[in-house]
């Protein structure tokens, strides 16, 4: 049996960890919001949120994870 594989997030430091990849998510359209009340700036924030989520809490994670199996 195969011992597991070491997570990607031991490597990184704590402002690059997924609590702080969210709550700084979370605060940006919450802070465009608050401030400036526009929907049509507080949307494409948000939608580039939701990249900077997907490119960081799963395709990085998987394709370290897929480098770790199979190296």
């Amino acid at each position: 049996m195969t011992a597991p594989s070491e997570s990607i997030w031991t490597h990184k430091p704590w402002w690059c960890q997924p609590w702080s990849i969210v709550l700084t998510g979370l605060m940006v359209p919450s802070a465009s919001w608050l401030l400036l009340q526009r929907w049509w700036i507080t949307a494409p924030l948000a939608a580039g949120v939701g990249v900077w989520w997907w490119l960081f809490l799963v395709l990085v994670p998987r394709a370290y994870q897929n480098d770790q199996s199979n190296g």
